[in-house]
């Protein structure tokens, strides 16, 4: 095949799990219950009589599917390929792979189209659904075909771009947040220079077309801008834009690979000569003192804060974290009457924007605590330390400690944010009290999400599944509550008669929280968690919607702390169940 033996080893092997199917089937059916979901909070128990309203709302389903299959591909595109080369590099088989007859293109896109060939399935198991959309009125089949083009070649770049991060750097912690990172960074670029040269100016269009978010508009509102009334459907450009992105990005990933890989240490490690011979003949004759650094009674903890065990060039992606944060505070609240107006009916452009920095930064602090499991998991340093006399409570401990140290830029920052919001009255609605209630509730999500990441990298053998389910979990979670927050707003009117479609969705992802926190270790705890998290967050955007504050600020930190102690009590107390140790803590 042209990709290779890799994709071919992927695509004969891949039909063959089951989660393969469950994958794909439980994709269709969360679709369909979220069609379910908007049908009631829009149109409800009501008898429509009219034609156009069948299709107001199958355009309505069309544009929020879209959108959301465009955000999940790229996130999951470039997560699955930064994850898979990653994988490759900690278990130290790429430099095996890289020894074989492949050539570099085989390898390059053969990692590639591996990685999404479960984004690919997805996407054209989804169609069936789009298709019926057509059924009811509303969209036409050439906006169907061109949302798809678009989701596809979006995903491919966004694909493309995560292999070039991750042949390019050593680390899995370096690669997960500057593909993210990057990603982000492109389109914020790219809709900051359309806004400064103009949507309607020649140079803004060339921009635009690069922009997936601003090419799929243009396939679901054909008719914006236009002045007769009559428009063509066709994303052509925007889609033969993002080919040749792809091309580019896996060009570059060609040429490089073999300069980028080895890496340099290793290459400097092989090029040292080997002096044991020559000792033993002829010993030195001068001896030379050697400093040994004090390795604290903790040495878990020490390791995360006083070695380079995530990379040298760390600093680099706390520079870029800081650029993208202040870019995104300054585009919101530059607005004129930024604090004043509501977006989409829930918050004003600076509250989006904390939002936008808070999403990064709870997605990286995932990423850094994962890592520091899968690292040591796939690097075969973890089996060193269950021989020692380290109890599980001082590994855990360490992990988490290490976890908000190498993230504080992304912890202090946010709230830095909101403290300036609130002195600068930016917002009126933030007053101290309430941001106090905000910041202690942003702590909570913060040691939420690095332990999710722990408890995913110890319950997951495979690097890949613990890297996929923690920061999916995440990502989910948010895209989630998102969704849920736009039906509230929708249903505001005849939010009693909607009520059951919201049940069946928060239980949809209850179940889906279910698998992902009790897949190896069940425990009572674990599942409560799971059931009533989500029933708690829908509570607490009900009350945010209403202005309860103090009631968000205790339902959210009774739900995400009570699920942080669910996690954290078993992998202390039963550390020999999650990593094959028998501890005896006193």
């Amino acid at each position: 095949m042209p990709a290779g033996p890799i994709f071919a080893r992927e695509a004969m092997t891949a039909p063959r799990r089951l989660r393969h199917y469950l994958m794909r089937s439980g994709f269709v059916a969360g679709l369909l219950v979220l069609f379910y979901s908007i049908r009631q909070a829009t149109i409800g128990f009501q008898d429509v009589q009219f034609a156009g309203d069948v299709a107001n709302f199958s355009s309505l389903v069309f544009q929020v599917f879209s959108l959301l299959q465009l955000t999940l591909g790229m996130f999951f595109a470039t997560l699955f390929t930064a994850s898979n080369v990653a994988q490759e590099k900690d278990r130290q088989t790429l430099i095996l792979l890289l020894m074989t007859d492949m050539r570099n293109s085989e390898l390059a896109l053969g990692k590639l189209l591996a990685s999404l060939l479960i984004v690919v399935v997805l996407l054209l198991a989804s169609l069936p659904v789009f298709f019926s959309l057509k059924l009811l009125g509303g969209v036409t089949w050439e906006q169907v075909i061109w949302a798809a083009a678009v989701v596809g070649s979006a995903s491919l770049a966004a694909g493309a771009w995560g292999g070039l991060v991750a042949f390019w750097r050593e680390k899995t912690f370096q690669t997960l947040a500057v593909s993210v990172l990057g990603v982000v960074l492109f389109v914020a670029v790219l809709e900051g220079l359309v806004a400064a040269f103009g949507a309607q100016s020649s140079v803004g269009y060339l921009i635009g077309l690069a922009s997936p978010y601003r090419s799929l508009l243009s396939v679901l509102n054909p008719l914006d801008g236009t002045v007769s009334g009559v428009a063509r459907v066709s994303a052509l450009p925007a889609v033969v834009t993002l080919l040749s992105l792809t091309v580019a990005l896996s060009v570059i990933t060609v040429v490089r690979m073999r300069a980028w890989n080895p890496s340099q240490s290793l290459r400097q490690s092989a090029m040292e000569p080997d002096t044991t011979a020559s000792e033993d003949v002829a010993p030195r004759t001068t001896t030379s003192r050697t400093h040994h650094r004090t390795v604290w009674n903790n040495p878990v903890i020490w390791r995360e804060m006083c070695t380079r065990a995530y990379g040298r060039r760390v600093i680099w992606i706390k520079l870029v974290y800081i650029a993208l944060s202040i870019m995104i505070a300054w585009a919101a609240i530059s607005r004129p009457e930024s604090g004043n107006v509501l977006i989409l009916g829930m918050a004003s452009a600076p509250a989006f924007a904390f939002l936008g920095v808070g999403i990064i930064s709870l997605l990286l602090m995932n990423a850094q605590a994962v890592t520091s499991i899968t690292t040591e998991r796939d690097g075969r340093t973890l089996e060193p330390l269950l021989i020692t006399d380290l109890s599980a409570k001082e590994f855990m401990l360490g992990k988490i400690g290490g976890a908000f140290w190498n993230v504080r830029e992304m912890i202090v920052l946010p709230m830095l944010l909101l403290v300036w919001m609130m002195l600068s009255g930016t917002v009126p609605a933030l007053t101290g009290e309430n941001c106090v209630y905000l910041v202690a509730t942003f702590l909570v999500l913060s040691m939420f999400s690095i332990t999710l990441g722990l408890h995913a990298g110890l319950t997951y053998d495979n690097s890949r599944s613990a890297i996929g389910n923690s920061l999916g979990t995440m990502f989910f979670l948010f895209v989630g509550i998102f969704i849920l927050m736009l039906l509230l707003v929708e249903a505001r009117s005849s939010f009693a008669i909607q009520l059951q479609s919201f049940i069946i969705f928060i239980g949809f992802g209850s179940l889906g929280l279910f698998t992902s926190l009790t897949h190896k270790n069940p425990s009572s705890a674990l599942t409560l968690a799971s059931m009533s998290l989500p029933f708690l967050t829908f509570y607490a955007i009900i009350y945010f919607l209403l202005g309860g504050n103090l009631i968000v600020c205790v339902s959210i930190c009774l739900a995400y702390g009570f699920t942080v102690i669910a996690m954290l009590i078993p992998a202390m107390t039963d550390f020999d169940v999650a990593l094959g140790r028998n501890t005896q803590d006193g």
